[in-house]
């Protein structure tokens, strides 16, 4: 683990000068009906560190793309990588690795997570990039009375986890700390088969075959700083840093690993209130985010004499200035948003017995993508509807060192309407209608052809009522989105024009003051347009109907659940870019929760309690897999996995 220095030294320094003052008020994380949000991560979410699996076991519309014990990426609404916005604590992260080996939901760990706000389709102007969804990762907050907690972990597969967590302060400042280490063996599917029993069992090639049976599938150190300053009664500066290490990642699937994953996240924000009659709120806010990421043939049979290692690096920073006011009982937010975002990689050889390493080609030429922005968002109240209205104009410059490569430029006006009819204190009513944007990256304009792509828009309507019957709520929402110039991979990046469509439905139940049901189902179709490569209309990665059930009982200071994740079969596909037919599964996941002492919770877990042996991934070429005979190779899903939690708290 590389040495870095926690944040807290600074702001320790900064606490000597604190003078005493009133706490600002705090914002509290609502669930509007354009939203779903996922709560109490850190205490829920206890049977790894992945994000993606929590968020695929919450929320119907999320499905994974499994492809290691960690660092798995999420799939929203039949759409991931760079047509999903996610921020972690309003800062964004690119993952280096252009197989989405490290995907940003791989650089934030459940453990410092308190809640994650999902915002489908195009309804955020705020933010540069937000196509068909916003996911919102907030990290726990600085308390002002000593708290803190320790938590250990004990898993299948040599699962071991060890995190701790502490926060404390004064009227003035508040600071927290957060620190974790993990590590973890190769998972064996249904079949009792690990990786390398995998891989032999599909003949995936002997050189791309592991070289020994007794590696570790990952090894994650993680640190969380955070600082919080009431400088006056109306004023509030935020400062945090995160530190993410991951060494000698598995993927079995893929012709390579990572070597080592190191992230650096900084933020920092400052917010001052009622500065007069145009000024309600000013936040100023900056981030910079980088990430090294060196993937090689080092534990392969091929990197046994002489590996390969492609070396990406990526970094972002950005920063922001919003301002909201009143104006005749509307609530107007008015903002200037601008990022520098850069990518780049160097392909290297080393000789294992001299420890001579031999750059080789550039794999990505340096690559920077500058976005400029204005926006502007308008919320207003007329009796029961209630109306919010936002635009957004980018300005893009994609510029690469590589004089052979052509420089780009996109210019985009976004724009949406939402609008809610509360019929009653039970009832509520919601359409929404907008048009948003992404540039291409680096990755799908200039590695290997140097491609003429198109920015993609997403034009979308959603549709949706949420109704309470005594104890019983349901939320079903239909949506249809036409994409233009959508950036496809069909052997090379090409721009098409498709459409999705789908129904969710989601809601609980409280049967009793004991038994509550909370529920989910999302069906998804996806289709190609007009002129296209292949004959294969369907669309990659729409995934099939799903289903989330779980039933909870709760009894004094214990909690029992039972889940079940259902996936029907996987039969609509795009085989000319891959993809082949899955079968459907039905997985149950069992966990038990009690607080034995009023500082003591125990909570004991069994995943897949029946060793199912199933597939939740499919193989869209998006993201290169090892190939037996052209045919991309499927690696099965965890089998029985069984876990315990202790967690110390004060």
């Amino acid at each position: 683990m590389k040495k870095f220095i926690p944040l807290s030294l600074v702001a320790t320094a900064i606490l000597l000068s604190a003078n005493e003052t009133n706490n600002l008020e705090k914002i509290s994380v609502v669930e509007t009906a354009n939203s779903k949000i996922v709560k109490d991560v850190s205490s829920e979410q206890l049977k790894n560190a992945d994000l993606a699996d929590a968020l695929m076991n919450n929320i119907a519309s999320i499905s994974i793309v499994k492809r290691s014990g960690i660092a798995n990426d999420i799939i929203l609404r039949g759409q991931k990588k760079d047509n999903i916005n996610i921020l972690l604590d309003g800062a964004k992260i690119y993952g280096a690795c252009p197989n989405r080996m490290d995907p940003p939901t791989s650089h934030v760990l459940t453990n410092n997570i308190e809640s994650v706000k999902i915002i489908e389709g195009p309804y955020d102007v705020e933010n540069f990039g937000t196509l068909s969804g916003l996911v919102k990762v907030e990290t726990k907050e600085p308390t002002k009375d000593i708290h803190g907690e320790i938590n250990l972990n004990a898993g299948s597969f040599a699962y071991r986890k060890a995190s701790a967590t502490v926060s404390g302060g004064t009227d003035k400042i508040k600071l927290l700390i957060s620190a974790s280490t993990e590590q973890g063996d190769p998972y064996e599917d249904g079949n009792g088969d690990d990786f390398l029993a995998q891989q032999k069992k599909r003949n995936v090639p002997v050189t791309q075959q592991y070289s020994k049976d007794d590696l570790k599938a990952f090894e994650k150190k993680t640190v969380l700083t955070k600082a919080q300053f009431n400088i006056t009664d109306d004023q509030e500066l935020k400062l945090s840093y995160t530190a993410n290490r991951s060494d000698n990642i598995l993927y079995p699937a893929g012709p390579m690993d990572a070597d080592y994953d190191d992230s650096d996240i900084y933020t920092i924000g400052y917010a001052v209130r009622n500065l007069g009659d145009f000024s309600k709120e000013l936040n100023l806010d900056y981030y910079y985010s980088k990430v090294d990421h060196p993937m090689s043939t080092k534990l392969r049979n091929n990197g046994v004499t002489n590996y390969s290692t492609n070396y990406m690096k990526s970094s972002i920073w950005g920063a922001k200035i919003k301002n909201s006011m009143e104006i005749a009982d509307y609530l107007v937010t008015m903002g200037l948003d601008t990022s520098v975002r850069n990518w780049k990689g160097q392909r290297s050889t080393t000789n294992v017995l001299t420890g001579i390493k031999t750059l080789g080609a550039i794999s990505l030429d340096s690559t920077d993508t500058t976005n400029k922005a204005v926006f502007a968002k308008v919320e207003k109240s007329f009796g029961k509807l209630d109306l919010e209205a936002g635009m957004r104009y980018d300005n893009t410059d994609i510029d690469s060192v590589n004089s052979a490569k052509t420089d780009k430029k996109y210019a985009s006006l976004n724009a949406n309407i939402f609008a809610t009819y509360n019929a009653d204190e039970n009832t509520k009513y919601f359409a929404g209608i907008g048009k948003s944007s992404r540039v291409p990256d680096a990755r799908e304009l200039y590695m290997g052809a140097n491609n003429d792509l198109e920015d993609t828009k997403n034009y979308q309507a959603d549709l949706g009522l949420d109704k309470t019957i005594g104890s019983f709520n349901i939320k079903p929402k239909i949506f249809y989105s036409v994409l233009k110039d959508y950036i496809y991979n069909s052997g090379s990046f090409e721009n098409i024009d498709a459409k999705i469509y789908g129904l969710d439905i989601s809601g609980f139940y409280f049967m009793t003051d004991n038994f509550s049901l909370d529920y989910g189902l999302a069906y998804l179709r996806g289709k190609k347009d007009g002129d296209f490569r292949g004959n294969d209309k369907d669309l990659a990665e729409i995934p099939p109907l799903k289903a989330n059930l779980a039933l909870n009982y709760e009894q004094d200071k214990a909690k029992y659940t039972a889940e079940v994740v259902a996936v029907d079969s996987w039969d609509s596909f795009d085989s000319s870019a891959k993809e082949q037919e899955l079968a459907g599964y039905a997985v149950i996941n069992l966990k038990y929760t009690n607080q034995l002492h009023k500082n003591f919770t125990l909570t004991l877990g069994l995943d897949n309690v029946f060793d199912k042996v199933y597939n939740s991934t499919n193989t869209y070429q998006d993201i290169r897999y090892v190939e037996v005979g052209s045919i991309p190779t499927l690696f099965n899903d965890p089998g029985r996995y069984g876990y315990v939690n202790l967690k110390y708290s004060f």
